[in-house]
């Protein structure tokens, strides 16, 4: 991956790349989405936090060692999903924070009070809405995490229930000059959902363009 950033960097427009990591997660977590923010013991125990941190101390250091400031990003089905679980990679680690909006919201958290709470660690913002009613489902039905996909948990822009507003006053109030990747996870499977997809990006580029983005 690494060696992949030494090709393109300086040759990209934008702010320096952030080798971005995430937790692989596990078949109990990828099972049961959604629900770690309400059931703590679905999380790592004293040990597994160590040597969780150990492990992501240690690919830090790699990135760094080859002039990368890398970035933590929290995924819904891994043990870095629910606001908590953020909050104990920030404690054991100096990892900066990629914010994902819509797995943040997924995971139960409030991606705008998670923006002011963690802004000294964030440095890439992936902005994507959520639709808690679809999540809400998802949980009640014991469905795994391939349905926060398939079920369209994440709409386009302004069509969930993150505060795309509220979020974007407060990077504009802190001078934000970061990485703000626009992102809507889905799975089309028919030439009927490409063509809705690509409609979805459509309407956020308009969405966006109407704010001054």
């Amino acid at each position: 991956m690494l060696d992949t950033f030494d090709a393109v960097t300086g040759r990209l427009p934008g702010p320096p790349p952030h080798p971005t990591i995430a937790d692989a997660g596990a078949p109990q977590r990828r099972a049961q989405p959604g629900r770690a923010h309400a059931d703590r013991s679905m999380g790592l125990d004293d040990d597994g936090w160590r040597r969780f941190a150990a492990g992501l101390s240690s690919v830090l250091s790699r990135c760094r060692e080859r002039g990368y400031e890398p970035t933590f990003h929290n995924e819904t089905g891994t043990f870095v999903e629910a606001p908590w679980e953020v909050e104990r990679v920030l404690e054991l680690t100096d990892a900066r924070f990629c914010l994902d909006t819509g797995h943040f919201l997924v995971g139960g958290g409030d991606p705008v009070a998670a923006l002011r709470d963690f802004g000294s660690r964030i440095n890439q913002v992936h902005l994507k809405d959520a639709s808690r009613d679809i999540v809400a489902a998802i949980v009640a039905d014991g469905d795994p995490v391939e349905a926060v996909w398939s079920r369209e948990a994440f709409p386009r822009l302004g069509a969930g229930d993150v505060d795309i507003d509220a979020l974007l006053a407060v990077l504009r109030d802190t001078g934000w000059s970061g990485w703000l990747v626009v992102e809507q996870d889905t799975l089309p499977t028919t030439a009927e959902r490409f063509a809705l997809a690509a409609e979805d990006q459509r309407a956020n580029r308009a969405f966006l363009s109407a704010r001054g983005l």
